[in-house]
């Protein structure tokens, strides 16, 4: 469930990988896409500002959940720099689409930043492809929940989405994040309340017609997250072994 520690130097960008589960092998479509927002050379990322101590390169599986006609395609595109549209349409996520990416100087702490490759997994909200959230929820580092708001009872299911992929298999609120995500087109901004088991994770507004970079700042603040739960972790064990 953690994500790997800090590489001596970081993987090529987008290295072909095949797939190796058995229960999503005929569902995957995988997408891997460069990240256009994060050109910075790795050399600069190592030396950042004065003072700055760089980690090093992790990587995160981040689970995109949430019910049909969300949105979660259209976050995923845009987080991961994806170049294709639905133009205006809408196509249901067939099980999963997978992008790889990276996003880079990521802040975890004053003073202290890291690179992360991400692991993107687009999941299908129909609920038919149940069989395979077993194969969706392993190695999971994290879960962005995505919902729209303007949509009536889509935020009922996200208790179930929350139970299923983060109280379930241990995770942290801090692990988990949701966005309730409006569509350019809303003529109105309804925000909903999420249910009472969903009250310590962060909850965002999104609309990337208005603030689409307000979206992007939001999750690498998440990934921090992540990162700086799994080094407290290892950190944790760590002091245990000398301990002993």
């Amino acid at each position: 469930m953690s994500a790997k520690p800090p590489a001596s130097s970081p993987k090529p960008k987008h290295s072909t990988r095949s797939a190796s589960r058995a229960e999503t092998q005929s569902l995957v479509g995988r997408s891997k896409r460069s990240n256009k927002h994060n050109r910075e050379s790795n050399n600069a990322d190592r030396k950042g500002k004065r003072g700055t101590v760089y980690l090093g390169m992790f990587k995160a599986k981040i689970l995109v959940l949430g019910p049909c006609e969300s949105g979660k395609t259209v976050i995923s595109n845009f987080l991961s720099d994806a170049t294709e549209t639905s133009g205006g349409e809408y196509h249901p996520t067939q099980g999963v689409r997978i992008l790889e990416f990276e996003c880079n100087g990521i802040e975890i702490s004053p003073g202290k930043t890291a690179n992360c490759e991400v692991e993107l997994w687009d999941c299908s909200g129909n609920h038919k492809f149940s069989t395979c959230w077993a194969a969706f929820q392993k190695d999971t580092n994290g879960v962005l929940i995505v919902y729209n708001p303007d949509q009536a009872n889509q935020d009922k299911e996200l208790e179930t989405w929350y139970t299923q992929f983060v109280h379930s298999q241990g995770l942290k609120d801090s692990q988990c994040i949701v966005f309730a995500h409006h569509r350019p087109s809303a003529a109105d901004t309804t925000r909903t309340q999420l249910p009472s088991v969903l009250s310590r994770v962060t909850c965002v507004q999104t609309n990337l017609d208005e603030e689409p970079e307000a979206v992007r700042d939001e999750f690498h603040n998440f990934l921090a997250k992540v990162i700086s739960n799994w080094t407290d972790k290892r950190d944790q064990e760590e002091l245990s072994i000398m301990n002993t």
